[in-house]
């Protein structure tokens, strides 16, 4: 592995794809492709938890491809709703509210 100014080259990388290849983690597309913003944000989760990031860009680098091959590896085994990463995913309890359809004509009916 050639010396890598990690920082600088994560703001070219823009999809999850791009992120797995330059931390040269293989992958199978249709994990990614169903999961890509929940693995994304699953590292950024993971990177935001790291007290002190390496100064030496090696260290630096096998720092982020430890946390982005978990994050991926994550959704390999499970799905978004089970990993919850989310809000909308840890919101406790339904909050779904079941309307009857005759309450729906009323309302309408009324309108017009």
């Amino acid at each position: 592995m050639s010396e890598r100014d990690v920082r600088v080259d994560l703001d070219e990388l823009s999809s999850a794809e791009d992120f797995l290849e330059y931390f040269d983690i293989e992958y199978q597309r249709h994990v990614v492709e169903v999961n890509r913003l929940h693995i994304l944000q699953r590292f950024h989760d993971y990177l935001a938890k790291v007290e002190a990031m390496p100064e030496e860009e090696g260290a630096c680098f096998e720092v982020h491809a430890r946390l982005l091959r978990a994050a991926y590896e994550d959704f390999v085994a499970s799905d978004a709703v089970t990993q919850r990463v989310f809000k909308v995913f840890r919101v406790s309890g339904s909050r779904q509210s079941l309307v009857p359809v005759t309450q729906l004509v009323s309302k309408a009916n009324r309108a017009t």
